[in-house]
Protein backbone atom coordinates (compact mmCIF):
# COMPACT_ATOMS: atom_id res chain seq x y z
CA UNK A 1 0.00 0.00 0.00
CA UNK A 2 1.34 3.43 -0.98
CA UNK A 3 0.81 6.20 1.53
CA UNK A 4 1.01 9.85 0.52
CA UNK A 5 3.76 11.73 2.36
CA UNK A 6 3.66 15.37 3.43
CA UNK A 7 5.73 17.77 1.30
CA UNK A 8 8.67 17.91 3.73
CA UNK A 9 8.73 14.22 4.70
CA UNK A 10 11.90 12.21 4.28
CA UNK A 11 11.99 9.82 1.36
CA UNK A 12 14.41 7.02 0.59
CA UNK A 13 17.48 8.21 -1.38
CA UNK A 14 17.01 8.11 -5.14
CA UNK A 15 13.23 8.38 -5.09
CA UNK A 16 10.84 11.14 -5.96
CA UNK A 17 7.69 12.04 -4.13
CA UNK A 18 5.79 9.82 -6.58
CA UNK A 19 8.03 6.90 -5.69
CA UNK A 20 9.71 6.81 -9.10
CA UNK A 21 13.43 6.18 -9.24
CA UNK A 22 15.64 8.95 -10.57
CA UNK A 23 16.35 8.44 -14.23
CA UNK A 24 13.05 6.63 -14.78
CA UNK A 25 12.05 9.50 -17.03
CA UNK A 26 15.34 10.38 -18.69
CA UNK A 27 13.49 12.25 -21.41
CA UNK A 28 9.90 12.79 -22.38
CA UNK A 29 8.60 11.57 -25.71
CA UNK A 30 7.09 14.99 -26.36
CA UNK A 31 10.62 16.48 -26.16
CA UNK A 32 11.84 14.07 -28.84
CA UNK A 33 8.84 14.92 -31.03
CA UNK A 34 9.49 18.67 -30.60
CA UNK A 35 13.20 18.29 -31.44
CA UNK A 36 12.30 16.23 -34.53
CA UNK A 37 9.69 18.80 -35.59
CA UNK A 38 12.15 21.69 -35.18
CA UNK A 39 14.90 19.92 -37.14
CA UNK A 40 12.40 18.98 -39.85
CA UNK A 41 11.15 22.56 -40.08
CA UNK A 42 14.61 24.10 -40.33
CA UNK A 43 16.04 21.61 -42.82
CA UNK A 44 12.74 21.28 -44.68
CA UNK A 45 12.50 25.01 -45.33
CA UNK A 46 16.16 25.15 -46.31
CA UNK A 47 15.92 22.31 -48.82
CA UNK A 48 12.56 23.44 -50.20
CA UNK A 49 13.23 27.17 -50.60
CA UNK A 50 17.01 27.55 -50.94
CA UNK A 51 18.48 24.14 -51.81
CA UNK A 52 21.68 25.50 -53.40
CA UNK A 53 22.48 27.75 -50.45
CA UNK A 54 21.64 25.01 -47.94
CA UNK A 55 23.85 22.44 -49.62
CA UNK A 56 26.66 24.95 -50.23
CA UNK A 57 27.05 25.15 -46.43
CA UNK A 58 27.98 21.47 -46.66
CA UNK A 59 30.44 22.18 -49.49
CA UNK A 60 28.17 20.56 -52.10
CA UNK A 61 27.04 22.12 -55.36
CA UNK A 62 23.75 20.93 -56.83
CA UNK A 63 22.87 20.63 -60.50
CA UNK A 64 19.25 21.20 -61.66
CA UNK A 65 18.18 17.63 -60.88
CA UNK A 66 19.82 17.81 -57.45
CA UNK A 67 17.91 21.01 -56.67
CA UNK A 68 14.59 19.32 -57.43
CA UNK A 69 15.47 16.25 -55.40
CA UNK A 70 16.44 18.55 -52.49
CA UNK A 71 13.06 20.28 -52.80
CA UNK A 72 11.24 16.93 -52.66
CA UNK A 73 13.29 16.07 -49.56
CA UNK A 74 12.41 19.46 -48.05
CA UNK A 75 8.71 18.85 -48.66
CA UNK A 76 9.02 15.45 -46.99
CA UNK A 77 10.86 16.91 -43.98
CA UNK A 78 8.15 19.56 -43.58
CA UNK A 79 5.40 16.95 -43.70
CA UNK A 80 7.11 14.82 -41.07
CA UNK A 81 7.73 17.96 -38.97
CA UNK A 82 4.00 18.73 -38.98
CA UNK A 83 3.20 15.13 -38.04
CA UNK A 84 5.67 15.21 -35.15
CA UNK A 85 4.40 18.57 -33.92
CA UNK A 86 0.77 17.43 -33.96
CA UNK A 87 1.47 14.10 -32.17
CA UNK A 88 3.77 15.59 -29.50
CA UNK A 89 1.08 15.63 -26.77
CA UNK A 90 -1.06 12.74 -28.01
CA UNK A 91 -1.95 10.07 -25.45
CA UNK A 92 -0.39 6.62 -25.73
CA UNK A 93 -2.05 4.68 -28.55
CA UNK A 94 -1.31 2.32 -31.42
CA UNK A 95 -1.25 5.34 -33.73
CA UNK A 96 1.37 7.17 -31.67
CA UNK A 97 3.47 3.98 -31.49
CA UNK A 98 3.29 3.75 -35.28
CA UNK A 99 4.56 7.33 -35.56
CA UNK A 100 7.42 6.55 -33.15
CA UNK A 101 8.36 3.47 -35.18
CA UNK A 102 8.23 5.43 -38.44
CA UNK A 103 10.39 8.19 -36.94
CA UNK A 104 12.83 5.58 -35.63
CA UNK A 105 13.17 3.97 -39.07
CA UNK A 106 13.58 7.37 -40.77
CA UNK A 107 16.21 8.45 -38.21
CA UNK A 108 18.13 5.17 -38.22
CA UNK A 109 18.31 5.04 -42.02
CA UNK A 110 19.22 8.74 -42.11
CA UNK A 111 22.01 8.03 -39.64
CA UNK A 112 23.38 5.22 -41.83
CA UNK A 113 23.30 7.46 -44.92
CA UNK A 114 24.88 10.41 -43.05
CA UNK A 115 27.75 8.25 -41.75
CA UNK A 116 28.18 6.72 -45.21
CA UNK A 117 28.23 10.25 -46.68
CA UNK A 118 30.93 11.33 -44.23
CA UNK A 119 33.05 8.21 -44.84
CA UNK A 120 32.70 8.65 -48.62
CA UNK A 121 34.13 12.13 -48.23
CA UNK A 122 31.46 14.16 -49.94
CA UNK A 123 30.76 17.47 -48.31
CA UNK A 124 32.68 19.07 -45.48
CA UNK A 125 32.87 18.63 -41.71
CA UNK A 126 29.33 20.05 -41.32
CA UNK A 127 28.08 16.59 -42.33
CA UNK A 128 28.94 15.60 -38.73
CA UNK A 129 26.07 17.88 -37.63
CA UNK A 130 23.72 15.76 -39.71
CA UNK A 131 25.19 12.62 -38.16
CA UNK A 132 24.67 14.09 -34.68
CA UNK A 133 21.06 15.08 -35.35
CA UNK A 134 20.18 11.66 -36.73
CA UNK A 135 21.99 9.98 -33.83
CA UNK A 136 20.01 11.98 -31.24
CA UNK A 137 16.73 11.22 -33.03
CA UNK A 138 17.58 7.53 -33.44
CA UNK A 139 18.44 7.19 -29.76
CA UNK A 140 15.35 9.14 -28.69
CA UNK A 141 12.82 7.32 -30.82
CA UNK A 142 14.63 4.00 -30.27
CA UNK A 143 14.35 4.47 -26.51
CA UNK A 144 10.59 4.95 -26.69
CA UNK A 145 10.11 2.21 -29.29
CA UNK A 146 12.17 -0.52 -27.63
CA UNK A 147 13.14 0.41 -24.07
CA UNK A 148 9.99 2.17 -22.91
CA UNK A 149 7.32 1.07 -25.38
CA UNK A 150 4.35 1.85 -23.10
CA UNK A 151 5.14 5.58 -23.16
Amino acid sequence: MIVAQPAGALRPPGTRRTGQLKGDNLIKLSTVFIFAAAAGLIFGLGFLLIPNQTMSMYGVELNDAGQWIARYLGATFLGVAVLNWLVRNAPASDTRRAVVLGDFVLSALGLVVAVWDRIAGSGNALVWLTVAIYLVLTLGFGYFQFMKPAA
